[in-house]
C-alpha cells in the first residue's frame, strides 16, 4: 500500500519520517527508534555508537574536499509525546501512527503526529544521504526520553560528541532561529485519602471534560487555552457551592507532564433525588466556561452522565479529604505566571496543573513549571509546593534541568542569519522559547559549546491535533543544506 508521504518534497526527509512513524512506540527509552538509527547507520558504513543513557552519536565524513571543515552536531530526540483522544481505539506499543495529508499540511487521525521531533530527526538522516549536500564532517546526536524530563540529554556521556557547533533540530516554527530556552522542573504530590461507603439513597454520576485543544505547555501556555482539569475542579466547586452534595469516588485528567490536559473526568455520587439539579448546575456552568474560553477552546464540552451502580463505584473520600484535596488542586496555579521583562512577548514563568490520578486511596498529581529565569523558577515550584502541602499531600520535587542563555553574538548563529537572508531575501525571526530543549542541559555538558535551533512549521505538538506545514519542511531543509555548506 502507499504511503500519502511519499510523493512529498523534500523526498528524502519524507521517506525517513515515513519510516520512523510506522515503527510503534513509546518502548523503554524509545529503544525500537534507536535501533532502527542504529541499523541505518550500519547499513551505511556509518560510524555509530551509543552511550550508557541509550543516546545515539551517528558520524558522518565530510563531503569531499571539506575535511578540515570543523565538526558540526545536528541533534534531535528519538521520542514524542504519545497522546490520543479517548474515543480513538489506538495502542502505541504496537500501532504505527495513521498520516494524512491535508492541503499543506500533514496530520495524524486521531493521535499526536510524532513530527516533533520525528522531522528533525529525518532532516539529520537524510543529509547524511544527500549526494547534494556539502558539508564538513557531522556528528548526529539522537537523544532518548526528551519529551518525560529530558533524561537522555541530562545523562548524555560528555565523551560522546567532539564537535563544538551544534543546530538543534527541535524548533517548531518556520523562518525563526532560537537562542535561548526556558528551565523546568516537576512537582509530584501524593495525597492518602480515607473511603467510607456512600450513603443510600444515592447514585453514581460522572462529570466529563471533553473537546480542548491542549497543546505544548511551554509553546502554547501563553494562548490560555483550557484545562480540562481546572474545568472539571471548577465544576465541582461550584456543584460545592450551590450547595449540592456529592461523594467523590476519582477525579482523573491529563497524562503527560508537558501536555495541556484536554479531558478529565470525576465520578461523584449523589442523591437521586439531586439528578436533574447537578445536571442542569453542570450545564449552566458549562455555560460559563464557555463564555471564558470559547474563542480559544470552541468546542469544549461539559457533560454529566449517570453512570451503572457497581461495586467500585460505591466507595468515596470522606468529607474532610474531599474537602483538602479539591482545594489543594484548585489553589494550584496554571498558565502564565510572568513576561519577560528582556524578551518582549516571550513568557517567562508558566506553570502546568499537568496530571490527576485517583488509584485505591491514593490521588497523584503532577505540575510542570517553567521559567527562563531560575531564581523564578524555584519561586514557583516552592508555590506549587505548598498549596499541596497545605492539603495534606506528601510532595516531591527535583533540581528540574536549566535553561539556555541566548548568545547573541553567536559565530554559528551570524552564520546562520546571513544565510537565511541569502537564500530567502528576508530575515529570519530571532527568539527564545518558552520550552525546554536540550541545549541547555548539552551546554553544561560541554561548555563553550556554540549553539543555534531551528525546524518547520509544526502546530498543536503534544495534542491529537499536530499538524506539520509541508511547504515549510522543505524550506527548512533548504536552509539547513545551505548553513551545513557555509561552515564547511
Amino acid at each position: 500500500m502507499s504511503s500519502p508521504l511519499e510523493k512529498l518534497e523534500p523526498r528524502l526527509i519524507w521517506k525517513h519520517f515515513d519510516a520512523i512513524r510506522q515503527i510503534p512506540r513509546p518502548s523503554k527509552h524509545e529503544e525500537r527508534i534507536a535501533e532502527h538509527v542504529v541499523n541505518w547507520a550500519n547499513s551505511r558504513n556509518l560510524e555509530v555508537k551509543r552511550d550508557g543513557a541509550g543516546n545515539v552519536v551517528v558520524k558522518v565524513p565530510a563531503t569531499r574536499g571539506h575535511e578540515k571543515a570543523p565538526v558540526i552536531v545536528l541533534q534531535g530526540h528519538l521520542d514524542m509525546v504519545p497522546e490520543k483522544n479517548s474515543d480513538v481505539a489506538f495502542d502505541f506499543m504496537e500501532d504505527p501512527i495513521q498520516v494524512r495529508v491535508v492541503g499543506d499540511y500533514v496530520y495524524a487521525t486521531g493521535t499526536t503526529l510524532g513530527s516533533d521531533n520525528g522531522v528533525g530527526v529525518a532532516a539529520a538522516m537524510a543529509l547524511a544521504e544527500d549526494p547534494k549536500a556539502v558539508h564538513g564532517p557531522l556528528e548526529l546526536l539522537f537523544t532518548i526520553d526528551e519529551e518525560t524530563g529530558l533524561t537522555g540529554a541530562m545523562q548524555l556521556d560528555a565523551k560522546l560528541l567532539t564537535g563544538r557547533t551544534l543546530i538543534n533540530l527541535d524548533t517548531e516554527e518556520d523562518a525563526a532561529l532560537y537562542i535561548g530556552c526556558a528551565g523546568g522542573a516537576d512537582t509530584h504530590a501524593t495525597f492518602t485519602i480515607t473511603r467510607e461507603e456512600s450513603l443510600k439513597g444515592t447514585i453514581p454520576v460522572r462529570i466529563s471534560v471533553r473537546g480542548l485543544r491542549g497543546g505544548h505547555s511551554g509553546v502554547d501556555i501563553h494562548e490560555n487555552r483550557g484545562n480540562a482539569l481546572k474545568f472539571l475542579l471548577r465544576t465541582l466547586n461550584e456543584l460545592r457551592g450551590k450547595g449540592i452534595e456529592f461523594g467523590i469516588v476519582s477525579v482523573a485528567g491529563g497524562s503527560k507532564h508537558n501536555a495541556i490536559p484536554r479531558e478529565a473526568d470525576a465520578v461523584v455520587r449523589i442523591s437521586m433525588n439531586d439528578e436533574s439539579p447537578v445536571a442542569a448546575a453542570v450545564d449552566e456552568y458549562a455555560r460559563i466556561l464557555k463564555e471564558e474560553f470559547g474563542e480559544i477552546d470552541p468546542n469544549q464540552r461539559v457533560e454529566c452522565v449517570t453512570l451503572e451502580d457497581r461495586e467500585d463505584n460505591r466507595k468515596v473520600w470522606i468529607r474532610f479529604d474531599h474537602d483538602r484535596v479539591l482545594d489543594a488542586m484548585l489553589a494550584c496555579p496554571h498558565g502564565v505566571l510572568a513576561m519577560s521583562r528582556a524578551v518582549a512577548g516571550l513568557v517567562e514563568t508558566s506553570n502546568n496543573l499537568a496530571v490527576v490520578t485517583t488509584e485505591g486511596n491514593t490521588v497523584k498529581v503532577t505540575t510542570s513549571s517553567r521559567s527562563s529565569v531560575m531564581p523564578s523558577l524555584k519561586a514557583t515550584t516552592e508555590q506549587v509546593g505548598a498549596a499541596f502541602r497545605l492539603g495534606g499531600a506528601e510532595v516531591e520535587q527535583h533540581d528540574g534541568y536549566p535553561g539556555w542563555k541566548p548568545n547573541p553574538e553567536s559565530p554559528v548563529l551570524k552564520t546562520a542569519l546571513k544565510v537565511f537572508e541569502r537564500e530567502f531575501k528576508r530575515e529570519p525571526a530571532v527568539k527564545a522559547i518558552h520550552a525546554g530543549l536540550e541545549c541547555g542541559l548539552i551546554g553544561e555538558k560541554y561548555p563553550g559549546m556554540d549553539m543555534v535551533s531551528m525546524g518547520p512549521q509544526i502546530e498543536s505538538p503534544h495534542s491529537p491535533d499536530e499538524r506539520v506545514q509541508i511547504s515549510t519542511v522543505d524550506r527548512f531543509y533548504t536552509f539547513l543544506k545551505a548553513t551545513l555548506a557555509e561552515l564547511a
